[in-house]
């Protein structure tokens, strides 16, 4: 997306790069454990590769590989992938507002780049959609920047996990400390009640339901989540009419 229309000159564009910047050091250490996991489980390294490119997604592709290498069925696998990314769903519906006015192929190809930081910064940096032809163009750019700044750091370092799997001793805890930037992106992602709810419980049904097979637990955990907000929404919404 960042070669259509000159996005990457637009001022907005390294502002979005710059923005990104600090997200993307502490990413480093998950893309590289990644990379490190993905040939450790078996695969090849152009399959690594492959799927680093066109899955562009961390959680998705540790969920899935060790039930790729399990020879789980194919829709077990797929299941996996989609639960645990299911909260781009989300992303996309509130999305809409500013991408709407692309054509489809450009739509699809933001949709491809969009990732938790990306989502964040810009929701946060653009609280509405534009109504007007300039500041679209704005938004677009500062978008391109996050995507291009977020894919090129994680794609790259990924990469050097692939190429240096065999070399870097799984001590090294590079597992442990792409957990906590994980626990970062989740943390600036709880700015409500019910965000911090629903990751309260979805944590406590995943420790507790960590025996069942297939990473079951996930979409266990999930359920769970989405059944404690939509309760919490509808006895808050039974107090307001009580009042």
């Amino acid at each position: 997306m960042f070669w259509q229309r000159k996005l990457y000159q637009h001022p907005e564009f390294k502002l979005g790069v710059r923005d990104l910047a600090p997200q993307a050091f502490g990413q480093i250490a998950w893309a590289l454990m990644t990379g490190v996991a993905l040939v450790k489980s078996g695969m090849s390294v152009f399959e690594a590769v492959f799927m680093t490119l066109i899955v562009y997604a961390g959680s998705s592709q540790l969920a899935a590989t060790p039930l790729i290498v399990a020879g789980a069925p194919a829709w077990v696998v797929l299941a996996a992938g989609f639960c645990v990314n299911l909260r781009f769903v989300v992303f996309s519906l509130h999305m809409r507002g500013y991408l709407m006015h692309l054509p489809r192929w450009p739509r699809i190809v933001t949709g491809y780049f969009n990732t938790d930081p990306t989502y964040v910064l810009f929701t946060r940096r653009f609280a509405h959609p534009a109504n007007t032809d300039e500041l679209r163009h704005t938004q677009e750019a500062y978008l391109a920047g996050l995507s291009f700044a977020n894919w090129t750091s994680w794609i790259s370092c990924s990469l050097l996990g692939i190429a240096l799997a065999n070399a870097i001793p799984t001590s090294w805890g590079l597992g442990f400390a792409g957990i906590l930037c994980l626990l970062g992106i989740q943390c600036s992602l709880a700015s409500s009640r019910l965000r911090v709810l629903s990751a309260i419980v979805a944590g406590i049904a995943a420790v507790l339901a960590y025996a069942l097979p297939l990473k079951l637990n996930i979409v266990l955990a999930i359920l769970m989540a989405v059944f404690a907000c939509l309760m919490a929404e509808q006895l808050k919404a039974a107090k307001e009419r009580l009042t």
